[in-house]
């Protein structure tokens, strides 16, 4: 469980940064995506963290509150303790409260997810325009990796099966058909 609190951790970490920056992401380059001069002066000038620039972000914006940046501290803290003692963790020689933790972890990054779901996505989806949205009901999909995760851990590989073989999919589809393209050079003229 030590190991699945570091990557829930993890994973909490990219959603807060990686949201915001892919919403005032505008393009791609040969570095990766670009964003706006907007995300410099709306998100990265509030800190020099990018992590706590956009968590900063967040709260202006009413994602999370203040005791959920207080609860933040906490999973960081023992985020720290267990990666940098986890031998001694995990063998029983310093205490954590990780399992106990693991639930308030897991609940923050939902909140974020589906915080970012009712009020980003949808309101930008035109095919959403009058829906009554259940929020309680979404299930993004941060929280299905999580799910698979523990499913993987308690044994259960069923479900990550299923997901490698719909990857292998869409990795099949996004491939170019060079069946017509022939194999032989071409004979000189």
């Amino acid at each position: 469980m030590a190991t699945m609190f570091i990557t829930t951790f993890e994973i909490l970490k990219n959603s807060a940064i990686d949201r915001i920056r892919d919403f005032f992401s505008t393009g791609w380059s040969e570095d990766g995506s670009t964003v706006s001069p907007e995300y410099e002066a709306k998100v990265l000038s509030r800190n020099r963290s990018a992590l706590y620039a956009s968590l900063s972000w967040l709260h202006q914006h009413q994602a999370i509150n203040d005791q959920d940046l207080e609860t933040f501290e906490l999973l960081k803290k023992t985020r720290n303790l267990l990666a940098h003692n986890l031998f001694e963790v995990v063998t029983g020689q310093t205490e954590s409260n990780h399992t106990e933790q693991f639930p308030v972890l897991a609940e923050l990054l939902r909140k974020i997810e589906v915080w970012w779901v009712v009020n980003v996505e949808i309101p930008t989806n035109p095919g959403y325009a009058d829906a009554d949205i259940d929020e309680e009901g979404i299930v993004p999909g941060a929280i299905l990796n999580l799910q698979m995760l523990l499913e993987v851990v308690g044994g259960n590989t069923e479900l990550l099966e299923g997901w490698r073989r719909e990857q292998a999919k869409l990795h099949r589809h996004a491939q170019p058909d060079t069946s017509n393209i022939a194999t032989k050079e071409p004979p000189c003229a």
